[in-house]
C-alpha cells in the first residue's frame, strides 16, 4: 500500500474483497455506512466486528449484492458489485446467521437443491454433494431429514451448502451461534482448512472474540458506519502497551467515584467504566494493583475482585468502541 493509502496494481490483483468509501443511507436519514473502507487479501479470513447498528450487516448485504450503496465502490472476487452483480453471485458463498436448511428435506436433498440453484447437475453435482457430506462428517445422516439433525450438524450442513458451487469468497455470519463448545471447535477446524487448503477468502462476523482471535488473520472494527481500527489480532493487542487491570466493584453506584479515583492516579491510563467493571491500562500491573486498591479503599469504594492480564481483544474493542464486546448483543439486519 502506498503512503497515501491507495492500493498499487499488484496489491489490487491479490484482493478478494475491496470496499472504498461506502455510504448507505436509509429512509428517515439513517446513515448506516459513512465512508467505510477496507480490503481483504486472497486466502485470508477477515473478522468484521462491531456493535449493533455499526453497519456490519449493511456492509455484507452490499458485498453480496443484496443492497446498493448510495456512494463508494466495492469489488468481490475482482468483480464490481454494482456493474457485475451476477458474476459476484457466482463467485461467492453465503452462510447467513439464520439457517437456510430446509428441515423437511434430507441433507443430500438440501445440497442438491443448492447446486441446482447455481446451474449444477448430473454426475459432477452428485460427486460434489457426496464429497461435502464426507468432508463435514454427515455421510451417515445424508438421507435423514434435517429436522433430526443436532444443532451442530445443521450448522455444518449450512456451511456445506455455501460451498456447493466452489466459491472463491465465503461470507459467514455468526456461524457458530448456539453451538456447544465441541461443535464450535469442529467448525473452527473446518473453516481453517478452507483457507489453508483451498486458498478461500472468508469474511466472518462473530460475537465471540475468542473465535475472531482464533480464526481471523485480520480484523476490522466498525462503529457508526466506519472502520475505526484494523490490523491483525496480535498487532491490535500489541498496540496496548503494559497490562490491563480489571476491577470488579462491590456496587454499581460507586462506579463514577471509582473512575474519578483512577483518573487522578499517575501511571494509569485509558480508564473505562462498564457497569460494575472498571478497566485501566498500566505499565506494570503487579506493582500498580496495591496502590489502586489502597486509593479505592481510602475513597470508600468497595472492591469485589481485581485481576491483571495481558491486553486482550476485548481491551482493544473497549478502547475503540467505548464498551465491552459482551454488551453487543446480536446484530440487527437492517
Amino acid at each position: 500500500m502506498s503512503s497515501d493509502g491507495a492500493l498499487s496494481l499488484g496489491e489490487e490483483v491479490n484482493l478478494a474483497i475491496e470496499a472504498r468509501d461506502l455510504v448507505k443511507t436509509y429512509p428517515g436519514g439513517v446513515r448506516a455506512l459513512d465512508g467505510l473502507s477496507f480490503a481483504v487479501e486472497t486466502g485470508t479470513i477477515l473478522g468484521l466486528l462491531g456493535p449493533n447498528g455499526a453497519g456490519k450487516s449493511t456492509t455484507v448485504k452490499i458485498l453480496t449484492t443484496l443492497s446498493r450503496p448510495n456512494a463508494g465502490m466495492a469489488r468481490v472476487a475482482g468483480f464490481d458489485v454494482l456493474r457485475e452483480p451476477d458474476r459476484v453471485r457466482h463467485a461467492i458463498g453465503c452462510v447467513p446467521q439464520k439457517s437456510s436448511v430446509d428441515l423437511e428435506a434430507t441433507g443430500r436433498e438440501n445440497l442438491t437443491l443448492q447446486g441446482h440453484l447455481y446451474g449444477l447437475g448430473g454426475t459432477a453435482l452428485k460427486r460434489r454433494v457426496t464429497g461435502l457430506l464426507a468432508r463435514f462428517g454427515l455421510e451417515t445422516a445424508a438421507d435423514r431429514v434435517a429436522r433430526t439433525y443436532s444443532g451442530g450438524m445443521q450448522r455444518k450442513l449450512d456451511v456445506a451448502m455455501g460451498l456447493v458451487q466452489h466459491p472463491r469468497v465465503l461470507f459467514l455470519d455468526e456461524p457458530t451461534t448456539g453451538l456447544d463448545p465441541e461443535a464450535r471447535a469442529d467448525l473452527w477446524e473446518e473453516i481453517s482448512r478452507l483457507v489453508g487448503e483451498e486458498r478461500m477468502t472468508i469474511l466472518l462476523t462473530t460475537h465471540y472474540l475468542e473465535e475472531a482471535d482464533r480464526l481471523a488473520q485480520h480484523l476490522a472494527i466498525v462503529d457508526h458506519g466506519r472502520v475505526v481500527v484494523e490490523g491483525s489480532p496480535e498487532q491490535l493487542k500489541g498496540e496496548l502497551r503494559g497490562d490491563a487491570i480489571h476491577v470488579e466493584l462491590g456496587e454499581a453506584r460507586s462506579g463514577e467515584r471509582a473512575r474519578a479515583v483512577l483518573d487522578g492516579m499517575a501511571g494509569i491510563n485509558d480508564v473505562m467504566l462498564d457497569g460494575r467493571s472498571l478497566r485501566a491500562r498500566v505499565d506494570h500491573g503487579a506493582t500498580a494493583v496495591p496502590g489502586v486498591l489502597a486509593a479505592l479503599d481510602a475513597s470508600g469504594v468497595p472492591v469485589a475482585s481485581v485481576a491483571v492480564a495481558r491486553p486482550s481483544l476485548d481491551d482493544v474493542y473497549l478502547r475503540h468502541v467505548g464498551r465491552a464486546f459482551r454488551e453487543n448483543g446480536r446484530e440487527t439486519v437492517r
